[in-house]
């Protein structure tokens, strides 16, 4: 490195270092605002540390296990309903993806039951479920009240001005109609959003379901209503293609039964009607009732093993799920971290302090050349 390389060098290093005792010189002289932004950061920190509500989080872990879908067939069954005209479609495979799970916690007929289901909380000396809590019996907090008037206002006077949203009456009728939900269902539902996650790991083949709530016995009891329906919907979702299944095998079965029994008891009274009689027509009448009751029970014996079957398909496909971490009442909370939060509120008055500082006199510049304009 030539002389003239290493002078280069030199007075750029003695550039930098002097810009940052620049800075660190226009921070000190301008230390009192930079204290007094700190100060207020620190004041708002202590107040959110002390008037923010405790969580408190439940984690269940829950291992599914599956039947193989590839040996779910029932044997002989699409052939028999082929013949009635109905198409079972056997070949089409009836498993959920794991990844769809968390869809069905986030659904609305979960959480409308969820919502529905009785807890119990400290200040009320009954059960009630979330959905009373929130609306009969919650008070928010100081921090609570705080965020709705200041964050919250600007919805506060919109809805102030859409007035009070009508309620939908839905027609009566014997068809199904769509799910509606009111105004306050959906707060609720909103709540449950950030309540309740599940996380699926299919690759690990477990699932992990989070709940957090306010008060520990409420949390405990939220995860274990939710992974009860979580079970039963999963449940439902992978017997409903064997339960169609086992319908109409039960209906053709019944049917079966019915004809034969027709017939043998047909049978039985031609028997005793022709019994004196020397007539070679009675005996061929005879036979066809005796040839259509051996069809009819060939049949009925049929249907009854495929009823069966059915029957034992609906129990190998019905999962079974494995708790490995049940629904524990926790003993300490897991927030708010209190002393990170008042470091963060410090941090960042810093940062916003140190900004107003050092750009004051470039606005100070900007405000000389705009008048001058």
């Amino acid at each position: 490195m030539t002389e003239q390389e290493n002078y280069l060098l030199d007075d750029t290093e003695e550039e930098e270092s002097i810009d940052f005792l620049k800075l660190g010189k226009k921070l000190w002289v301008g230390r009192k605002t930079l204290s007094i932004y700190i100060s207020i950061g620190l004041a708002l920190g202590v107040f959110i540390a002390l008037f923010a509500p405790n969580t408190y989080t439940v984690t269940t872990i829950i291992v599914p296990q599956m039947a193989n879908s590839s040996s779910s067939k029932l044997g002989g069954l699409s052939s028999l309903a082929a013949l009635a005209g109905i198409d079972l479609n056997t070949s089409a495979g009836s498993d959920m993806s794991p990844i769809v799970y968390p869809q069905i916690v986030s659904s609305v007929p979960f959480q409308l039951e969820l919502m529905n289901a009785p807890l119990n909380f400290s200040d009320v000396d009954h059960p009630v479920s979330m959905y009373d809590y929130y609306t009969n019996y919650y008070k928010p907090s100081v921090l609570g009240y705080a965020k709705k008037y200041t964050i919250g206002l600007p919805g506060l006077l919109i809805k102030a001005i859409k007035g009070k949203k009508e309620g939908l009456t839905l027609p009566k009728s014997n068809e199904k109609q769509p799910i509606y939900v009111t105004d306050d269902q959906y707060q609720i539902k909103l709540i449950l959003d950030d309540a309740v996650v599940l996380d699926a790991a299919p690759k690990d083949g477990y699932l992990s379901l989070t709940v957090q709530m306010p008060e520990a016995l409420a949390a405990a009891q939220l995860a274990q209503k939710a992974m009860e329906i979580l079970q039963r919907d999963i449940t439902n979702f992978k017997i409903e293609k064997a339960k169609a299944d086992l319908d109409f095998i039960q209906g053709r079965y019944e049917i079966a039964k019915a004809e034969a029994e027709g017939y043998q008891l047909h049978l039985a009274q031609k028997s005793d009607q022709f019994k004196s009689l020397t007539s070679a027509v009675p005996q061929v009448q005879s036979d066809r009732i005796q040839t259509r009751y051996n069809v009819a029970n060939n049949v009925y014996m049929e249907m009854a093993k495929q009823l069966e079957m059915a029957k034992i398909q609906v129990k190998k496909d019905t999962p079974v799920f494995t708790v490995v971490q049940p629904a524990t009442i926790p003993s300490e909370k897991s927030g708010p971290n209190r002393p990170i939060i008042i470091i963060v509120f410090i941090f960042l008055s810093g940062i916003v302090g140190s900004f107003i500082v050092l750009g004051k006199p470039v606005i100070i510049n900007l405000r000389k050349r705009w008048n001058q304009v």
